[in-house]
């Protein structure tokens, strides 16, 4: 089986309703993404990086492997995936999801993985 590869800008993989960067700097950057009631980031992981969710409209469903867990997020509420860590995230509302994902300390990847 092939291994994924890591990429540097993973906005091509998959379709959000929004996408804006409010902050990059080296190591460390804040993507504020908002999805439709049927889009999801698929499957990944970050080699180095973690990602720290905070929900500031709608419902999040965060689906994570090693250890298999389920969290959902209300707005307001902050999940840190730590690094290497598999997991998707998706929109668990009837209405949009908009959040913030902060990304570091580190050099940013993005691996997909291929999950059922």
């Amino acid at each position: 089986m092939n291994q994924p590869q890591p990429v540097k800008d993973a906005s091509p993989l998959y379709e959000v309703e929004r996408r804006a960067e409010h902050a990059t700097r080296p190591g460390f950057r804040i993507v504020e993404l908002q999805l439709s009631a049927t889009q999801k980031v698929p499957w990944h992981t970050h080699s180095n990086i973690s990602d720290t969710f905070y929900v500031l409209e709608g419902q999040m469903r965060l689906f994570l492997q090693d250890p298999k867990e389920e969290v959902n997020l209300r707005p307001g509420e902050v999940y840190a995936v730590r690094p290497t860590r598999p997991h998707l995230v998706t929109n668990a509302g009837t209405t949009s999801l908009t959040f913030l994902v902060l990304q570091g300390v580190g050099e940013y990847d993005f691996v997909p993985l291929l999950k059922s």
